[in-house]
This record gives structure tokens, C-alpha cells and sequence, in this order.
């Protein structure tokens, strides 16, 4: 069984900030799904910055929905960013 959603926060370039109820905050990118069939509609930055937790699913007022076990398994540990921004500068 996967964790539930308990909050989301719509960020910059696509990202969803998703917090679980067995207290981890991942990031799920949405860019890689904005090209298929209903997904597209997001990517509408107005259409993508209304996402809502709907009981433990994540809901845009443009009729996308995902369930939490795709957020969960499609998400990242939100501080493995992938990129050197998670280093301070000077850092190696």
C-alpha cells in the first residue's frame, strides 16, 4: 500500500512539491506527461497551478487526476533535485 497524499504545491517549470501522510515530501516532474492525451491541458501554467489534494489523490480543476500510488512511484526524494543546485556553491 502506498502512502496517501496529504498536500501539493504547484512550482516553478512543472513541479509538484507532494507531501505523503508517513511524512515524506517528494517532487514528482510533470514535464515528461504533458504531451499525452488529457495531461496536455497543464500545460496551461494557469491550468497547472490549480492542483488540489482530493481526499489522498491529486486533482486539477481542468479534470486531470492522479492517484497517489503514480505521485508516489513517479516522485523523487524532494533534495535528489538531479542537478548541481542541491550543492552550495563552492562545494564538491
Amino acid at each position: 500500500m502506498y502512502p496517501a497524499v496529504t498536500s501539493v504545491t504547484a512550482q516553478d517549470d512543472y513541479v509538484l512539491a507532494v507531501e505523503f501522510d508517513n511524512g515524506e515530501l517528494r517532487r514528482l516532474d510533470m514535464k515528461p506527461y504533458l504531451n499525452f492525451g488529457i495531461f496536455s491541458r497543464l500545460k496551461d501554467p494557469a491550468n497547472f497551478t490549480k492542483v488540489l489534494v482530493v481526499f489522498d489523490t491529486l486533482e486539477w480543476a481542468a479534470g486531470v487526476d492522479l492517484d497517489p500510488e503514480f505521485v508516489y512511484t513517479k516522485s523523487a526524494d524532494f533534495a535528489d533535485r538531479g542537478d548541481s543546485r542541491k550543492h552550495k556553491s563552492g562545494e564538491r
